[in-house]
Order: structure tokens, then C-alpha cells, then sequence
């Protein structure tokens, strides 16, 4: 089993202010990996692509999985602390939701690529969720996302850590608190 435990992952619903989150970690000097499902989707829609949430699922959920073990892989502890916008158990967790089984080369990378065994999981928040191009979910979905996740990383093994409903500066502090670095 590889634990990158400098690999820190940050999940939750769309629109619970994951990315303003690593956003504020990335100015205060952090390395961050941006969520592969809104890179996927940018991509595809430029390129005419299918591989949209909408249009195929599986399709889309493959391509978040082979980015995700990039992603991961291409991290090295030299770099210190890594703050990822989704990790390889979200698309266990977004199959789930879409009620598509789960490839077992997709749990046995799940299980094996292990990220710092604390995950940063932001809680549904009515007041700041907005839809946008890339992200169709109602708040509703938001929320069953939320849900979704919690249990695919509990499952997995890892302890959830719920960021409290506050400033993206105060959001970043306490995960920097929470990791005694800050």
C-alpha cells in the first residue's frame, strides 16, 4: 500500500467551496491539484467532446480516474504538502451516485494509492452554491454528493474532517490548524 501522506485531500459536494478553499491554500504557498472533473468537463466542451457528465457518465468517470492516478503519481513528497481538489475515491463515490458499477481496478487503486488518512470535506451550504457551465447538479444533487462522499471515504478507511461554514481565508487556516502547520 503507497501512503503519500503529504497528499491531502479536500472532497464534499459541487459548489460547498471546495476549489475557493485550495485556491487560498495555492496563494499561501501550498502546491494544489484542481478538480479533474471540471478540467475533464472544460476540455470536452471546447473539443466537442462526449465525455461530459450528461452525455456519458462511465465515460466521463473513466476519464476523472486516469487523471485522479496521474495526478496522484505525479506527486513527490520533496514538494511538501499537496492539496488535491477531489481524489481517486470521489469517483467511486460519483459512480455510486449514478448507480453504475464500480470497476475492481478502480477499489484496488483506491485502496493502494493512499492519501494523508485525514480528509477535508466541506458540508452543504445553501447560501454560496451557484450552478454554473460546467456544474448542472441542483443543490439537492450538491447535497447527495455530499453524502455520497462521506461514506465512499469512510468506507475506504479514511477520517472525515468537516470544514466549518466560514471565510475561505478562515477554511484554509483551519485545515493548516488542523494540520498543525499553520
Amino acid at each position: 500500500m503507497k501512503n503519500k501522506s503529504s497528499a491531502i485531500i479536500i472532497t464534499g459536494g459541487p459548489g460547498m467551496g471546495k476549489t475557493s478553499v485550495l485556491e487560498q491554500l495555492s496563494v499561501m504557498g501550498y502546491h494544489s491539484v484542481e478538480e479533474t472533473g471540471r478540467s475533464i468537463i472544460q476540455k470536452e466542451l471546447k473539443t466537442d467532446g462526449n465525455r461530459l457528465p450528461w452525455l456519458d457518465k462511465e465515460g466521463f468517470a473513466m476519464a476523472m480516474f486516469k487523471q485522479s492516478l496521474k495526478d496522484f503519481q505525479n506527486v513527490s513528497e520533496k514538494s511538501g504538502l499537496t492539496f488535491f481538489d477531489r481524489g481517486i475515491p470521489d469517483v467511486i463515490g460519483y459512480l455510486k451516485l449514478c448507480n453504475i458499477s464500480i470497476p475492481e481496478t478502480m477499489w484496488q487503486a483506491a485502496k493502494e494509492k493512499r492519501y494523508y488518512p485525514k480528509v477535508f470535506i466541506t458540508p452543504p451550504w445553501k447560501s454560496i452554491y451557484v450552478n454554473d457551465a460546467e456544474r448542472k447538479q441542483t443543490f439537492e444533487e450538491a447535497v447527495a454528493t455530499y453524502h455520497i462522499m462521506k461514506e465512499t471515504y469512510s468506507f475506504l478507511g479514511y477520517e472525515l474532517v468537516e470544514l466549518p461554514k466560514t471565510t475561505v481565508l478562515k477554511r484554509a487556516k483551519f485545515i493548516l490548524n488542523y494540520l498543525l502547520i499553520y
